[in-house]
């Protein structure tokens, strides 16, 4: 396992990055009377809002906890003449601030403290793009891995909309009032030294209007997520989290990909039921396979109907999307998006897909390039934004996030 340096934050101070010295003791003073603020809600009770996950350890939250109701996807450009200690100003900053605010304690340069009284199982994960590695000149240490995917022919990609970017912000929780007011402190806290590029919103079922453990369910009725590692088993560890072989920086961090789909929810709408379920693979109602019972029984892709014909199509969802082998499993972590519709449009629905693996090219790109060739789905669902980031390790409280990798040699 790498070390973790404990010391260094390479010359850069929140007061810095702040604006100097009134920035930094306007700060303090947030920081101080907040506290007490936040510590009166408590006493008064939060309910579920009340809740948190941790966020100092091995790996970065929001990968393997279980997800929240709401999240926002932040993609963000360093400015030009960024170089290895902007990087490194910014995830400290990143990491000073998320510490607190998951905590439900405000940031030190908050100022509307009350917003962060509810944590309601705030995660804060940070991604870092292809970019981050040139401008901090260590490209001996970018994963191979971390780069556009290929030219798939269903994609309809917007790269200026929903394209790469150096660097990415996930912002989960079960309340959107705690994810708006994180996004809004995380982004202009660092304001002069990166610009936001693009920003997606995503949602789920809200907290406790599902039993736990139920399978999150997309806009176009179907269960989506259901064959996903299990975050406490054995597997979880080998799938997705890295073991540092190859890049010791990386040891327990991972890789995401994240890809913006379209639903044509106007034309799916004109499918009668059985139709959807044979595109798919799975019944509606239970998310079962078509020759199973349950949402979790296994499928049988070789069972046949009296007239021969299989009974899960060889073109369906799930049949293209089944692993050839166990190494092609990753975790799936996805939200709805229903934003509103351009003119002319009645709708302008999708998911937004976040996959967790280990590596992107043995694990992800295999099962992505079969659904490419043909999924009989494809005619209802379009890409339209594609990218993928190393997602570095946890961080100990005396360090921050990415320190792994800015304190690598050349």
């Amino acid at each position: 396992m790498a070390e973790r340096p404990t010391g260094s934050r390479r010359g850069f101070s929140r007061r810095h990055l702040l604006g100097g010295g009134a920035a930094a003791l306007g700060a303090a003073g947030l920081g101080w009377s907040a506290h007490k603020t936040t510590d009166h809600l408590r006493t008064a009770g939060v309910a579920d809002g009340g809740l948190t996950e941790p966020f100092h350890g091995l790996h970065q939250g929001g990968i393997a906890t279980t997800p929240q109701s709401h999240a926002q996807f932040v993609g963000l450009d360093l400015k030009p003449g960024a170089d290895r200690a902007t990087v490194a100003g910014v995830l400290t900053v990143w990491t000073q601030d998320a510490a607190r605010l998951t905590a439900g304690t405000p940031a030190l340069a908050d100022t509307e403290p009350e917003l962060a009284a509810v944590p309601a199982r705030l995660t804060v994960t940070v991604g870092l793009g292809p970019g981050v590695f040139t401008a901090a000149d260590l490209p001996e240490h970018q994963p191979s891995w971390l780069r556009p995917l290929p030219a798939f022919p269903i994609d309809r990609l917007d790269e200026a909309a929903w394209g790469q970017t150096d660097l990415l912000l996930q912002v989960c929780a079960d309340d959107p009032v705690t994810v708006a007011h994180t996004v809004r402190v995380l982004t202009k806290n660092v304001r002069s030294l990166v610009s936001v590029r693009w920003s997606q919103r995503g949602f789920r079922n809200a907290r406790r209007s599902t039993p736990a453990g139920t399978t999150m369910r997309n806009l176009m009725g179907q269960v989506d997520g259901t064959v996903n590692p299990d975050p406490a088993g054995g597997e979880f560890e080998r799938l997705v989290w890295d073991d540092g072989s190859t890049h010791p920086w990386l040891t327990g961090g991972t890789s995401l990909v994240l890809r913006r789909i379209r639903m044509e929810l106007d034309t799916w709408e004109e499918i009668d039921r059985p139709g959807r379920e044979l595109t798919v693979g799975r019944t509606l109602d239970t998310g079962a396979p078509l020759t199973g019972t349950n949402e979790h029984d296994d499928p049988d892709f070789t069972a046949t109907d009296k007239y021969g014909i299989p009974v899960i199509p060889p073109s369906s969802h799930i049949a293209r999307a089944h692993h050839t082998h166990d190494g092609e499993r990753f975790h799936r972590r996805a939200y709805n998006y229903d934003d509103p519709p351009p003119p002319g449009q009645v709708s302008n629905s999708g998911l937004i897909f976040a996959s967790y693996q280990r590596d992107i090219d043995t694990q992800f790109l295999p099962v992505q390039q079969r659904l490419a060739e043909f999924d009989a789905l494809n005619q209802w669902t379009t890409p339209i934004g594609s990218a993928v980031y190393a997602l570095p390790p946890g961080t100990p409280p005396d360090g921050y996030l990415g320190q792994t990798l800015l304190d690598a040699r050349n």
